[in-house]
């Protein structure tokens, strides 16, 4: 007979950014800070939602929130990119095309 665990599964499990989003993510991140658009981040992990907020200044709200919402997957996608305002500007189920939205803004920030 098993004993039982301190912390039962399923009762703590969160939600969180895998090893291959992370890297999208932090590629994306890194470009942003190069052309100097981007200076911090803070990543949250709750039951619902892995957030990956962007900073233009750590004192500051986040400019951009990425989220992954699993119990989406079947409806508009899991990934989405929200605004400092709240606005959804993208979402869909491949995190690659939803991030482009702020690609687009990139490439401003070079020209």
């Amino acid at each position: 007979m098993n004993a039982p665990t301190p912390f039962p599964r399923g009762s703590d499990e969160k939600v969180a950014f895998d090893r291959r989003e992370l890297s999208i993510i932090l590629g994306l991140y890194g470009r942003m800070v190069a052309a100097g658009e981007w200076r911090d981040y803070g990543m949250s992990f709750l039951k619902d939602v892995a957030v990956f907020a962007v900073f233009r200044r750590a004192a500051e709200n986040p400019l951009y929130r990425i989220e992954k919402r699993p119990k989406l997957r079947g409806k508009q996608g899991q990934y989405s990119v929200i605004g400092m305002d709240g606005q959804i500007l993208k979402r869909g189920a491949d995190l690659k095309t939803v991030l482009r939205v702020l690609e687009r803004k990139l490439i401003r920030a070079v020209e």
